[in-house]
């Protein structure tokens, strides 16, 4: 089973950037559709950005345009750059596959808190 490292949280203040990264290993993490999910507290998990294996992406309508998701298939690694936080982005940000057939145990996943 693929094992996923997220980092790259923080602290930030509404309208500034922060980028993370996930890690994986295996063929499945670099065949599969990667997503970026989100739990804030109180919330369900809510899937907010995905990038196939070929590089084609979509976002949830609260991130476009704010968020780029991208993948190094050489380096097992998928990125999330956000930009013009919110702190409606407050939350704990996760990385796994977005079939559920590949999905691997749920990472640690990275604090990303946004003052106003």
């Amino acid at each position: 089973q693929v094992q996923l490292v997220e980092s790259g949280g923080g602290l930030v203040q509404a309208g500034g950037s922060l980028r993370l990264s996930c890690v994986g290993s295996g063929t499945i993490f670099r065949i599969s559709t990667m997503g970026w999910y989100r739990q804030a507290p109180g919330k369900q998990r809510e899937l907010v950005a995905s990038i196939s294996s070929g590089g084609s992406t979509n976002y949830v309508d609260s991130v476009k345009g704010r968020f780029t998701i991208s993948r190094d298939n050489v380096k097992n690694t998928v990125y999330l750059q956000m930009n013009s936080l919110k702190p409606e982005d407050t939350a704990v940000y996760y990385c796994n596959a977005v079939v559920v057939g590949f999905r691997s145990d749920w990472g640690q996943g990275t604090q990303v808190t946004v003052s106003s």
